[in-house]
């Protein structure tokens, strides 16, 4: 009995000791010393959605993803920002995904495009400049307008996670 008390004492110290040495988030991310703040302008439509909001929608998923889910705080312009990430919608469609036995659309999809770059305010080259898609499914013959504008919202989500994802890997 004695043994397994040592064991056990000797497992906590060592823990105890190398447990200090990790960074650990909730999110997966260890954000790099001195990078407190991330600026994030309105991404432009270029995409000719119709959809009148999509670029506050994505600056809101982006905001939620950046600064909800890490230490970032939201800066106000690019002078008072640690880091920057900007960009463009580029595409945006609305198709038919899944054909039923009528030969109606039983399933449509909605496909975002975004260009994007985030880079350092502390340096001059960006750390990544790349396109994300996202797309998400909806059954139109339900509700078309509302079902076309979640599914937009989570083609975007997914857009987001995939810029957040890119931009963690190097921290």
């Amino acid at each position: 009995m004695a043994w397994n008390r040592a064991w056990v004492v000797i497992i906590l110290c060592v823990g105890f000791l190398f447990g200090g040495c990790l960074r650990y988030s909730f999110t997966g991310a260890s954000i790099p010393p001195g990078v407190n703040t991330i600026y994030i302008p309105f991404f432009p439509d270029q995409s000719n959605s119709g959809l009148g909001d999509l670029s506050n929608r994505l600056n809101k998923v982006l905001i939620d993803r950046f600064v909800n889910q890490s230490k970032l705080q939201l800066a106000n312009n690019e002078a008072d920002a640690d880091a920057i990430l900007n960009g463009v919608i580029t595409s945006y469609s609305n198709r038919p995904f899944s054909i039923g036995g009528d030969e109606q659309a039983n399933q449509n999809e909605v496909s975002i495009s975004v260009r994007a770059t985030f880079r350092y305010t502390a340096k001059d080259e960006a750390e990544w400049s790349s396109s994300f898609n996202g797309r998400a499914t909806y059954d139109p013959s339900v509700d078309p307008i509302e079902g076309e504008n979640v599914a937009a919202t989570g083609a975007l989500e997914q857009v987001a996670n995939n810029m957040f994802n890119d931009a963690v890997s190097n921290w």
